[in-house]
């Protein structure tokens, strides 16, 4: 049997007409699938019995199972759901002022090694499918369907790196942003990569409008690959150079992720060399307030110390938000739940 969510609007086409059915019918399923967010097939009333038979007799409609929920005082909600074949993923609603937001994870586990991240306790084992990264939003979006409130923006920064399951990521988004989809508007879509230059390139060439970021968390080569080995592959002046190209092409504004680590990367020669690497660039700095790890050395840094990053930067001309740090007291950071829940049936 094969997951229905990892068939795009032309495979349904194809598999209906192969059945001996109409092509209008996978517009039908596919909007039982995604407007009416509906996954028993025996629901889905405008189909022949015939038909519902076929589709339960080929695909499984349910991919995800959850195990476990948390809720944090500020409204962010952690989800860890099971796969089919066993494996954990986590999946987060955030609360925003400007509405809800999703975070989605691409890969089971991650190989990036980032030394400050939760994802990496627990390395790769396999990209997520076309599906499996659907039905994070599907079933978030069905989760806020109890309130009748709406997803306003899927941001790709769960666990795993993006650009390592490329296809699979932009056949889902494919489906997240399609009107006859879950028809979330592609300047509400974001991306996080820690800086895979050639499908950065490879991305620039795509002509859409979701929204870049960069995990960059260091303003220089020698600290960056202490903290992210990807550097050692792509340092900065190479990755710095494919993302002028990326906005040269699009037009687009890219945002530069930068965890603040206490007494790590937190200093004046930080905003120094960061106002060096963002000249000529169309960026700006989106400063995050680090969740701590129990596993991982670092620290957060105080409110105090982040406004006063804030401060040196902004006197330096440099384009910088900082963000609102959410989940603190619950296990926030990427991967962190699925590595307690792995150590748990150790």
């Amino acid at each position: 049997m094969r997951d229905i969510l990892d068939l795009s609007l032309e495979d349904l086409s194809s598999y209906v007409v192969e059945n001996g059915y109409k092509p209008y019918k996978a517009k039908q399923i596919y909007s039982w699938l995604y407007k009416k967010r509906i996954s028993d097939p025996e629901m889905m009333s405008d189909l022949s019995k015939e038909l519902i038979t076929r589709l339960k007799e080929d695909f499984y409609f349910e991919n995800l199972k959850l195990v476990t929920k948390q809720v944090s005082k500020d409204g962010t909600t952690k989800f860890l759901f099971e796969l089919v074949d066993g494996n954990f993923i986590e999946s987060v609603l955030m609360v925003f002022d400007y509405g809800y937001s999703a975070c989605i994870s691409t890969q089971v586990g991650c190989n990036m090694g980032c030394r400050f991240c939760a994802s990496g306790l627990l390395r790769k084992v396999r990209d997520l499918s076309v599906g499996e990264i659907l039905g994070q939003v599907l079933y978030i979006q069905k989760y806020l369907d109890l309130t009748q409130e709406r997803l306003a923006n899927i941001v790709v920064m769960g666990t795993g790196e993006p650009f390592d399951n490329y296809d699979n990521l932009m056949a889902a988004l494919k489906i997240i942003n399609d009107p006859l989809g879950l028809e979330i508007g592609a300047r509400h879509i974001s991306i996080s990569t820690c800086g895979i230059v050639p499908k950065i390139l490879q991305f620039a060439d795509e002509s859409v409008q979701y929204n870049l970021a960069i995990s960059l968390h260091a303003s220089n080569d020698e600290l960056r690959s202490k903290l992210m080995p990807i550097n050692k592959a792509y340092p900065l002046k190479e990755l710095f150079k494919a993302l002028k190209e990326y906005s040269l092409k699009n037009k687009r504004r890219i945002t530069l992720e930068y965890l603040l680590l206490d007494g790590v990367n937190d200093k004046e020669t930080n905003a120094d060399e960061l106002k060096d690497l963002l000249r000529g660039q169309n960026a700006y700095i989106n400063l995050i307030p680090y969740n701590n790890v129990d596993e991982r050395d670092f620290r957060s840094v105080s409110e105090r110390k982040a406004l006063d990053f804030y401060d040196m930067l902004k006197k330096r001309g440099i384009s910088v938000t900082l963000r609102q740090k959410k989940g603190d007291d619950i296990d926030a950071a990427c991967g962190q739940l699925r590595a307690k829940k792995m150590k748990e049936e150790r």
